[in-house]
């Protein structure tokens, strides 16, 4: 009988196999993810660290392998339950935020509210609340075509945060952004997760950006080069740095 996944890991992966057209991407891939952690995945472009958060978060389903959630199998879920389970219990954010080019700021970070069942006002009171963390609360009412890709990326964020889901993915999230931005914005994400014991994995090609992080693990051509190994902390480390608690509205 296989090892059921250890208590303190709210997400774990055995040997996950995945190849894209018949190219592997990720070749016996093992890892254990714990509860309010923020692990960072790095690795160069290409070394399968957006297939690795796709599998996890059950957007994508796994060749071969085993993924858990909360000692609870992802990987035999089909379509509509993998899809659920993303709406109900993860969050995301890409490098690319795919806002609804329709609805304002405020409309797009409550929308995931609004269909997790929470009535309109305080969906829209929580998005004001992220808007505002982000620093683009003056932003609300103004639709993304209007933005620059800084500020979309910033509502994508707040988008992602608002449910305060139990784990929240970022793949490459500041990617588009410039360096300050990029620390502003990865040090809001992180103390987020934190202030509110959410669990946050982080895929990043950027060394400098491990330092946000708890642990780190590094994929190279799909294989990962070792176990997760704690990021070293120095006397003011930036992920710590700064943590305030927001209202949990929408939980």
């Amino acid at each position: 009988m296989a090892a059921a996944p250890p208590d303190n890991d709210v997400l774990w992966a055995r040997g996950i196999v995945k190849s894209h057209h018949g190219t592997p991407a990720l070749r016996g891939v093992s890892l254990g993810v714990r509860e309010g952690e923020v692990l960072a995945v790095t690795g160069p472009r290409g070394s399968g660290k957006s297939t690795l958060l796709g599998c996890l978060s059950a957007l994508l389903p796994v060749d071969e392998g085993e993924v858990w959630f909360n000692s609870a199998p992802v990987h035999t879920l089909g379509r509509a339950g993998r899809e659920r389970l993303r709406r109900d219990r993860f969050g995301f954010v890409g490098s690319e935020p795919h806002l609804v080019p329709e609805l304002t700021a405020r409309e797009n970070v409550a929308l995931p509210l609004l269909l997790a069942g929470a009535g309109g006002k305080a969906a829209h009171s929580a998005a004001d609340e992220w808007l505002d963390r982000l620093d683009i609360g003056d932003l609300a009412k103004v639709r993304p075509d209007r933005l620059v890709q800084s500020q979309r990326q910033r509502i994508a964020v707040a988008r992602a945060l608002a449910p305060l889901p139990p784990v929240v993915f970022a793949d490459d999230p500041t990617a588009p952004l410039h360096r300050e931005t990029a620390e502003q914005v990865l040090r809001i994400l992180t103390s987020a997760a934190r202030s509110h014991q959410l669990t946050l994995v982080l895929a990043t090609h950027d060394p400098e950006l491990v330092r946000y992080a708890d642990r780190a693990v590094a994929l190279v051509d799909g294989r990962l080069t070792g176990p997760a190994a704690p990021v070293p902390r120095g006397p003011a480390a930036p992920g710590q740095a700064g943590v305030t608690a927001v209202p949990a509205a929408g939980r």
